[in-house]
């Protein structure tokens, strides 16, 4: 894998795998991709960050979330972010929402935004702890 630990990783990538099917997508991958490699036998997986390059055997894709290349997202069930600043988690939502896909965000402290028109969880997830963000019944989806 790779030098970078993520504690509960393993649990979360259980937690999407029994949850999610067909594509995910991790943005702003960064140096870990321990969740991404667990989940890559069972989900196709699409991992993005700012620059394109291969991290633990697995090849990230160039893609800014804040302009993102929709091609990237189209499909995926879930977008999820590990340790993503809260500017992220907006541009996360609001790709998402246009695609219906929810969000997970696995933060480093307590840096979790209200993401429009969708519920926030908190899930504690044996040694996983991270949000959910579920699109809110009353929010309706406009078309990307």
């Amino acid at each position: 894998m790779s030098d970078q630990y993520i504690r509960g990783g393993a649990d979360l990538a259980r937690f999407i795998l029994a949850r999610y099917s067909g594509k995910v997508v991790e943005v702003g991958m960064g140096a870990a991709p321990e969740v991404a490699l667990l989940l890559i036998p069972q989900l196709e997986v699409v991992a993005t960050d700012k620059t394109a390059r291969t991290v633990g055997g697995l090849a990230v894709v160039a893609d800014d979330i804040f302009s993102p290349r929709l091609d990237f997202y189209r499909g995926a069930s879930l977008l999820y972010s590990i340790r993503p600043p809260l500017e992220m988690q907006l541009a996360a939502g609001r790709v998402a929402r246009g695609i219906g896909a929810e969000v997970i965000v696995r933060p480093l402290a307590e840096e979790v935004a209200a993401i429009p028109g969708f519920r926030r969880t908190l899930v504690n997830f044996r040694e996983a702890r991270f949000y959910l963000f579920s699109p809110s019944p009353r929010a309706s989806s406009p078309p990307l």
